[in-house]
């Protein structure tokens, strides 16, 4: 109204409407249109004495809705907006308690009616125009549901997992142990399931197990949920932090469930998830087929004629829910998964990979590239290993077996094969034997397989089953002496059941 008086007033002074509208900062139009009331009304400057604001209004708009009450006690809107704010308090609620105080206020709807009028006034919203098929809203109930072991009767709570259409309100809702990852990706996967069909986007909550990290403007999306998304086409676009009418579907959906259908159920017991489910499941039936009370239709009828046509197919198989983590990769070209070891590309040493862990599989990325993949190993300590991820070096020793080298031993002569043969079987792994072995195999180089053979004989008669005896009998020639028949080292060899001989290898 204070620019209202001031239009008059400049009038008065001479300015024409659009000097008055550069004045003032409003529309031409708007400053036409109040000289033309004024005009209507007789007005003009100075105004009659005790005209005030809300008198000057009631005269210019007269259709115009004021919240001056005649007859009647106006409520303090204030206060009630605030007690909305908390669970379970409702307008209906407020209205009784303030006709309590006030016998003769307001009637509940125009209670409601003026109330609505103030609140809106309060923030500018942008009303969302939902278009058929596009957006679900998911969420969880604040409402838990307990359900009791019977074994020892302890009570443990159910989360309630919500989704909503945006345009048609059909709903869907289930138990869960949690709100932890798995569960939150199993219920999307038995929303789309009972949708029979697939929204364009999703619009979650920023809840952990979806959103990694919270942003008002690039929120970052749990990579396993990133990856449910891209199974089924669809796109996640979170709701602002501290937003929720980002997301009033949801809200409003959660709240319909927690009163059409927990406050239903809130004097049964439950003694097991299924069988939770299986009530939700019935009232949820009959939820989405309950008729609106001001539209023609159900929420059911709504969905198939509405927000189905415009949705697309489910893909031919269900998401396989899969966990993603990181790791470095070793200098022995393996990387740590939950204890077991994997190999990738010996090249990716020192680099940090993507894990894709599902319950039978491990793949393994770089950059977006799979590099390898594994049947799952669940052995703490064990290796999985795949052959073409190792240098060649590492390969050419991976063909060393203990019986090829005993035949490579025996084409210089049959001592040299039963000493190779002992000292591997002197070992607890006979791998740990392999270097002592080829360091007596490559002594035929540098001495001739003759007196490599004969060396080797004189090291088994006096028990010197190693390298460095070998090659001590061959620098010092002994190779050429014979043993003498009562030296206490033509003791033959010991037989044991703990000791392997070449049939061991065979």
């Amino acid at each position: 109204m204070r620019k209202i008086k001031e239009v008059i007033r400049l009038k008065s002074c001479g300015l024409s409407e659009r000097q008055i509208s550069a004045s003032l900062s409003i529309g031409k139009g708007t400053v036409w249109d109040y000289l033309k009331r004024l005009s209507a009304a007789g007005l003009s400057w100075p105004l009659p004495d005790g005209m005030d604001e809300a008198a000057l209004e009631r005269l210019l708009f007269p259709s115009s809705g004021s919240f001056r009450p005649l007859n009647h006690h106006l409520p303090d809107f204030a206060v009630i907006h605030g007690e909305l704010k908390r669970k379970g308090v409702t307008l209906a609620i407020l209205w009784e308690e303030y006709r309590q105080l006030h016998p003769d206020g307001y009637q509940y709807s125009r209670f409601c009616e003026i109330y609505r009028q103030w609140a809106g006034k309060l923030d500018l919203v942008m009303r969302q125009e939902h278009k058929a098929g596009e957006r679900l809203f998911v969420d969880y109930a604040g409402l838990t549901v307990d359900i009791i072991n019977r074994d020892t009767g302890e009570a443990l709570s159910a989360q309630i997992f919500v989704a909503v259409m945006g345009a048609s309100n059909y709903t869907y809702a289930e138990a869960t142990w949690t709100q932890g990852l798995p569960d939150w990706i199993g219920s999307h996967v038995r929303a789309f399931k009972y949708l029979g069909a697939v929204p364009q986007i999703s619009v979650p909550d920023n809840l952990r197990s979806g959103v990694s990290k919270a942003c008002r403007y690039e929120p970052d999306i749990n990579p396993t949920y990133a990856a449910m998304a891209a199974h089924y086409g669809i796109a996640v676009i979170p709701a602002r932090v501290r937003k929720p009418k980002d997301k009033a579907k949801v809200e409003a959906g959660v709240l319909l469930v927690e009163r059409w259908i927990l406050a239903r159920l809130r004097n049964m017991s439950f003694f097991s998830l299924a069988e939770l489910n299986e009530a939700i499941s019935e009232l949820l039936e009959r939820l989405n087929a309950k008729p609106f009370r001001k539209l023609p239709g159900s929420r059911k009828s709504q969905f198939e004629s509405i927000d189905l046509p415009a949705m697309k197919p489910l893909p031919l198989s269900d998401y396989e829910y899969a966990e993603w983590t990181k790791a470095r990769v070793n200098i022995d070209y393996h990387v740590d998964v939950d204890g077991h070891y994997y190999s990738v590309p010996y090249q990716l040493v020192k680099r940090q990979l993507d894990i894709r862990l599902t319950v039978s599989v491990v793949e393994i990325y770089n950059r977006g590239n799979r590099v390898a993949s594994h049947i799952r190993d669940r052995r703490l300590g064990g290796h999985t290993t795949v052959r073409d991820h190792m240098p060649k070096s590492h390969q050419a020793y991976l063909e060393w077996t203990p019986q090829r080298i005993i035949n490579w031993a025996a084409t210089i002569g049959p001592n040299t094969s039963a000493l190779v043969d002992s000292i591997m079987a002197r070992k607890t792994h006979p791998e740990l034997g392999y270097r002592s072995c080829l360091g007596i195999i490559r002594l035929a180089k540098e001495h001739t397989n003759e007196r490599l053979e004969s060396a080797c004989k004189r090291a088994m008669q006096i028990g010197g089953i190693s390298y460095q005896s070998v090659k001590s009998i061959l620098a010092k020639g002994l190779d050429r002496v014979a043993v003498k028949t009562n030296e206490r080292e033509t003791l033959p060899l010991i037989e044991h059941e703990h000791i392997r001989g070449s049939r061991y290898y065979q």
